[in-house]
Formats: structure tokens, C-alpha cells, sequence
């Protein structure tokens, strides 16, 4: 039962949440130590509300994870866990985290219980309106940027936040067409709305499109701010454009795991497992930290 429990946390998926430290190695904080404190509060706090999240969504779609070609060995789709048990998980989690948010801020707490609320509408249904669930899982990394900035006292950026957003759209759609190609491969197109119902509102076509605007949009915005006057002024260096190669490859690794590979369902596995991918977040956060400080 605890390892069900465990899985049903999704552990794996809390490297979404490092998009927290990104107000703290681009505002210069870490020589702070009690702000580094805080966003490592907030952290532990976003993993907890963030699980809960997972749990809800389990929760409300485990009826239509048991059609699905690997999502019916989650564990309640299995009947490891039972309803009850997860209910009251998913709301110790919950509480757990926005009472650790609430130590950091008002603020943190108020971006804390936005974010599942957010994600609360997100399984009430919004999730079955296509491009619209993209949207709201992008919402949700906004969130977390906006805790690790906004939550801690550090104005947050616009670059950072445009980057964020298409960096987060462009994984969202990848997930999309992942989901929607698994289908395909098992004889079921036609059943879309039993699987995810935000599905039928889309096609391959649409998706590759979408694809490659976010994906470029990313790459452009990342690049752009590296150059921006502002930005150089305020990291006192105008290296940071020697830190876009390792930005571009791991995007255009990313599109062959999704194209090549039929990745790109489970953007956090492929994150932790593709050594592409992992060398070139290492060295896109060696560089830059480099850069940084100086």
C-alpha cells in the first residue's frame, strides 16, 4: 500500500517544480541565505500541492486510465489504492503544502492555493477543451515561476515569463500528440473522447503546428533575452548568448525523441532518462551559472 501510495505521489514529476529556483539564479539570489531558504520551502511546498494535484487528477480519470495502453497500471486504475484512501491523501498533501507555503508570504500561499485551484477547475472539466488544457497546465508552470519570484520578494521577469510559457506550451502539445499517436497505434483513433475527451479537438496537423510555433517561440525568446540591454545590465555580463546551443539542442533533441522516438508523453521521464537531453540541461545550467556569477 505505500508503495502505491508513492506511486500514485508521482515523485518523478516534481523536477517540474525547479522552474521555482528560476527567480533565485536569474534575480542573483543565491547569496542569500534566508531567501534560498524560502524557495527551497517553496519547493518542498510545490511538490506537495503537486501531487495532490496528480492524485485528483487520478482520482477523476481512473475510469478512463483502465482503456488506456499505460495508464491502466496506475494504482488506481489497478484497484491498488482505493478511492477513499486517495481522497484522503490528495487533501493531507494539500493542506500540508499551502500551510508551508503560508510560513514563506501571504503571497506564496495565495500563488500556492491559485495553483490548485487552477488545476481543480483543470479536472472539473476545462481539461476537455482543446488548446485550452494546454493553456491551463502552462498556467500551472507560471505559477511556480511566479512563487519562486513574486512569492520570495523578486520582481519577475517578463523575458522569463514569455520564455516560460512557451517553453511549457511546446511540451504541453508534444504531450498531446504523444497521446494522441498512442491511440492511433492501437487501433484507437476513433475512441479519443473515452481516452481524454480535449483530444477530438485535435489532429496531427494541428498539433505539429502548434508545435512549431511554441518550439520556435521559446527559442527566439530565449535568444533574445540573453541580448536584451536590461539583461546585460543586469547580470553585468553578454555571455549569456554563448548559453543559447545548449537551449537549442536540447529542443531539437526533444523534437526527435517526439518524431523519431513517439516520446514526448511524459515530458519528466524524458527529462531524467534521454542522455541528450540530460547533458544538455547540465550544461546549459553549468554555463550559465558560470556566467552568473561572475
Amino acid at each position: 500500500m505505500a508503495r502505491s501510495l508513492i506511486r500514485l505521489m508521482r515523485p518523478h514529476q516534481w523536477i517540474k517544480n525547479g522552474f521555482i529556483f528560476l527567480g533565485l539564479v536569474f534575480g542573483h539570489g543565491w547569496e542569500d541565505a534566508s531567501l534560498v531558504s524560502e524557495v527551497l520551502a517553496l519547493f518542498a511546498a510545490f511538490c506537495l500541492v503537486s501531487s495532490a494535484v496528480y492524485v485528483m487528477n487520478d482520482i477523476a480519470d481512473r475510469d478512463a486510465d483502465r482503456l488506456h495502453p499505460a495508464k491502466r497500471s496506475r494504482p488506481l486504475a489497478q484497484g491498488e489504492v482505493g478511492v477513499g484512501s486517495a481522497v484522503a491523501l490528495c487533501v493531507a498533501l494539500a493542506l500540508a503544502g499551502l500551510a508551508l507555503a503560508a510560513v514563506v508570504s501571504l503571497s506564496a500561499l495565495l500563488i500556492a492555493a491559485a495553483y490548485v485551484a487552477l488545476n481543480f477547475a483543470y479536472s472539473a472539466g476545462l481539461k476537455h477543451v482543446a488548446i485550452l488544457d494546454v493553456f491551463m497546465i502552462s498556467g500551472g508552470f507560471m505559477l511556480r515561476i511566479l512563487a519562486g519570484t513574486a512569492g520570495v520578494g523578486i520582481a519577475p521577469s517578463k523575458w522569463l515569463l514569455l520564455c516560460g510559457l512557451m517553453l511549457t506550451l511546446f511540451l504541453g502539445f508534444g504531450k498531446r500528440r504523444a497521446e494522441l499517436l498512442a491511440l492511433t497505434e492501437n487501433g484507437n483513433s476513433d475512441g479519443a473522447a473515452g481516452q481524454r475527451a480535449a483530444l477530438e479537438g485535435y489532429s496531427m496537423a494541428l498539433l505539429d503546428r502548434l508545435i512549431t510555433v511554441s518550439v520556435a517561440g521559446a527559442a527566439i525568446g530565449y535568444a533574445l533575452y540573453t541580448m536584451d540591454a536590461q539583461t546585460i545590465a543586469l547580470h553585468g555580463t553578454d555571455r549569456l548568448i554563448f548559453t543559447v546551443p545548449f537551449v537549442l539542442y536540447g529542443l531539437f533533441r526533444y523534437l526527435r525523441v517526439m518524431y523519431s522516438k513517439g516520446g514526448g508523453g511524459d515530458p519528466a521521464w524524458e527529462l531524467l532518462h534521454d542522455p541528450h537531453l540530460i547533458a544538455a540541461t547540465a550544461g546549459w545550467l553549468g554555463t550559465t551559472g558560470w556566467f552568473l556569477s561572475g
